[in-house]
């Protein structure tokens, strides 16, 4: 396997922005793809040993384009996740005034994180999506588009200026990426971690969701994203997105998965991996009866109740 990772491109994205922060980037090749797919697909292709994008913001919630990469086509797991503050500066080309953008362009998900800052000092502007940010100034700096919302680091990059800088309309903005390579063993359990998986309902009826959920709640355990999407089956088809706390080789998540995939028409797994919110230290204790030696202690007591020793 090639000693590269794959991630969301051009050059001077926050997704690049991001996987630097790893210190195993020091290591590795850094390839930018044109497309959180094509970057997944280099995994799935042995291209590269892994691929980095994004998957959730605080403003919006999942990104839907990851999210059904992983949902569908060839099993991939994430194995790390990197939060980054994100705050967008205006990229133009030099000389550009406030009063001669007509068009901006950016990702899509960065729409709702400055539609605000848009409608109070761009009203009339045009919004055109790119495939990231950083391709969005790439094409400013073309002339295609006569604006861009990027970091105001890639402006250096495709000889622009920020016209602007410090843009969002919620403080405290984050992007949340993940390092997602071929299925092997998960690492060790931190005390600090997170699983994802995907559920597909075995049939639907009243209290469907309820059951899926019931799962978690019934062993502690707090599910930190629930996100539904649609299977391409029909209206009213879909699957669940699950990012839960805990770790496969913990007991309490280890049961449940067990409940889930005797109850679901299909499960599957995503990972297991160290949380980017928190350190080991400040994870908060299980509920009571969850922990792995209660688990263990009432395993113990019914095999001796099979055996006549209660």
């Amino acid at each position: 396997m090639p000693a590269s990772y794959a991630y969301l491109g051009p050059e001077g994205t926050f997704t690049e922005v991001a996987l630097r922060t790893l210190p195993e980037t020091a290591t590795r090749e850094l390839i930018p793809y044109v497309s959180v797919q094509s970057a997944l697909d280099a995994v799935r292709a042995g291209e590269a040993e892994a691929a980095f994008v994004p998957i959730e913001n605080s403003v919006e919630g999942g990104i839907t384009t990851t999210l059904d990469e992983l949902v569908a086509g060839e099993p991939l797991m994430i194995y790390r996740e990197v939060l980054l503050s994100i705050t967008f500066a205006l990229l133009v080309r030099p000389g550009t005034k406030l009063t001669d953008i007509k068009t901006v362009s950016a990702h899509p998900a960065a729409q709702p994180q400055v539609r605000n800052w848009l409608r109070a000092n761009l009203p009339d502007a045009l919004w055109e999506s790119a495939a990231s940010n950083a391709d969005a100034a790439r094409l400013v700096q073309e002339g295609r588009y006569d604006a861009a919302f990027a970091g105001e680091f890639a402006a250096a990059r495709y000889g622009l200026e920020a016209l602007e800088t410090g843009i969002h309309d919620a403080e405290n903005a984050q992007t949340r990426f993940v390092l997602v390579g071929r299925p092997a063993r998960p690492a060790a359990p931190t005390g600090a971690d997170k699983t994802s998986v995907v559920l597909w309902q075995r049939d639907d009826h009243p209290g469907a969701l309820r059951d899926l959920l019931g799962e978690f709640a019934s062993r502690g355990i707090n599910l930190m994203l629930l996100q539904s999407r649609p299977t391409g089956a029909g209206i009213g088809n879909y699957c669940f997105c699950i990012d839960a706390e805990g770790h496969i080789a913990d007991r309490r998540m280890a049961e449940a998965l067990m409940g889930l995939r005797r109850i679901c028409l299909q499960v599957r797994y995503l990972g297991s991996y160290p949380r980017a919110d928190i350190t080991p230290g400040e994870a908060g204790p299980t509920p009571p009866g969850t922990s792995d030696e209660e688990f263990m202690t009432a395993a113990d007591w019914v095999a001796r109740c099979q055996d006549g020793r209660f």
